[in-house]
């Protein structure tokens, strides 16, 4: 048993509804006017980790304000609903969005996105092509190590 004035207790009903509210207003924020508050938005909703927000951030990857920021906050996320959507994102005329795309793609590790990422490997981009490889190379780890 763990010492009572250092062990964490579970998080409260009211904590969770903090949270969900919080998460809820950055989900709100992410559709705003103001391009500072989207792009703040997607970040923190990548901190909070709230498989709630998935798809908002999917759905933001078509803002050419924030999808970097989106692609980034999916990727720290993990979630694999993201795989598809990020894979289409490989092909935007922004090397700095196919960049990130890469990286989340290679973060989730699904095998889905290896031929995409693959054709990566030929990105006109110093940077995407990098990522594209990082990327591949995480998945390839991801693969030889056995599943417990």
């Amino acid at each position: 048993m763990g010492d009572p004035e250092t062990t964490r207790p579970d998080e409260t009903g009211q904590d969770k509804e903090r949270k969900r509210r919080l998460v809820n207003s950055y989900i709100a924020l992410l559709q705003s006017e103001l391009l500072d508050s989207r792009w703040k938005a997607a970040e923190a909703l990548a901190d909070h980790g709230d498989e709630t927000a998935v798809e908002p951030l999917i759905a933001a990857l078509n803002d050419p304000y924030v999808d970097v920021q989106c692609a980034w906050a999916l990727g720290k996320m993990g979630d694999v609903r993201a795989v598809e959507p990020l894979i289409e994102t490989l092909t935007d005329p922004k090397a700095p969005v196919r960049k990130d795309a890469a990286w989340a793609l290679g973060k989730i590790g699904d095998d889905r996105a290896i031929a995409p990422l693959t054709a990566l490997l030929q990105d006109n981009d110093d940077d995407v092509r990098n990522a594209a490889k990082a990327a591949l190379e995480t998945l390839q780890k991801k693969k030889s190590v056995p599943a417990p």
